[in-house]
């Protein structure tokens, strides 16, 4: 008994194992720092090997980023093209129109100058401006004048070589149409347009590319704010770049209201 009472006391400790320390995540945005950087790097190598329309059609997404998803789509499937490159195209078909009217020297400089283009998210406008009487049109008719049949055949004849379809349109300012009650400008906005279409079509446009005639009398005024201004009656030929969008046409402002005037000669 008093050997068991001396026996010593044997104590085991055993050591917890503990697991790895946290590292952190400061690893990983190092990594973002380095990935984005590559895309960066790769973005500026495709650029220095891309051809200038496709270096035109990124530059044109981050000036018109809205107009630019607006036309996707329009390019082919790996070439990198889309809206973009298509206003590229029309303002190249701007430049050989302007060109087309100043082989006419013949035809009076003042009528050259009413024709009016620009490029928009829809497409190439060109507008035939009748500020005067009996410019592009006969007085208060549907009958095309010489040297506006001569502009829309000039028209007609570039237009033709390009796949891109057309719209057509018809305005007046807000004055009513004189010459007869039943006959408004409705009905002359309509048939000034269409005027236009039959002469085109038989200068160079295909049957197929006119996809629209729009007859809109006052109520997409070029210029709002002055209802009975000259400049508000014209024809616009719309070389599409893209799908129509569901909506009204781009103008330059929206409608205002329009006060009554007296009659006159469109």
């Amino acid at each position: 008994m008093a050997h068991s009472a001396l026996a010593p006391v044997i104590i085991i400790k055993k050591k917890k194992k503990h697991g790895h320390a946290h590292h952190g995540g400061a690893w990983k945005v190092a990594y973002a720092d380095f990935v984005t950087a590559m895309m960066a790097l790769f973005i500026v190598l495709w650029l220095m090997n891309s051809t200038p329309q496709v270096k035109e059609s990124v530059s044109g997404y981050f000036n018109d980023p809205q107009g630019f998803k607006a036309g996707s789509g329009t390019g082919q499937a790996g070439s990198g093209t889309t809206l973009q490159l298509a206003k590229t195209d029309l303002n190249q078909l701007k430049e050989k129109l302007e060109e087309a009217f100043k082989m006419l020297p013949n035809l009076n400089q003042a009528l050259k100058d009413k024709v009016k283009m620009n490029v928009t998210g829809e497409g190439l406008r060109i507008e035939f401006l009748e500020v005067e009487d009996g410019m592009f049109f006969q007085s208060g008719s549907s009958v095309p004048t010489g040297g506006g049949s001569q502009l829309l055949s000039v028209v007609a004849a570039e237009v033709g070589k390009v796949k891109n379809t057309v719209l057509i349109e018809g305005h007046t300012d807000s004055l009513p149409y004189a010459h007869a009650n039943a006959y408004t400008n409705w009905e002359l906005s309509s048939d000034r347009a269409n005027a236009a279409r039959r002469v085109m079509q038989s200068t160079g446009i295909r049957p197929d590319q006119v996809t629209q005639v729009r007859g809109y009398a006052d109520q997409l005024l070029r210029i709002p704010k002055d209802p009975a201004n000259r400049s508000n009656r014209r024809i616009t030929i719309v070389v599409q770049s893209m799908a129509p969008v569901a909506g009204e046409p781009e103008v330059a402002g929206k409608t205002a209201a329009k006060p009554a005037a007296p009659p006159a000669h469109h």
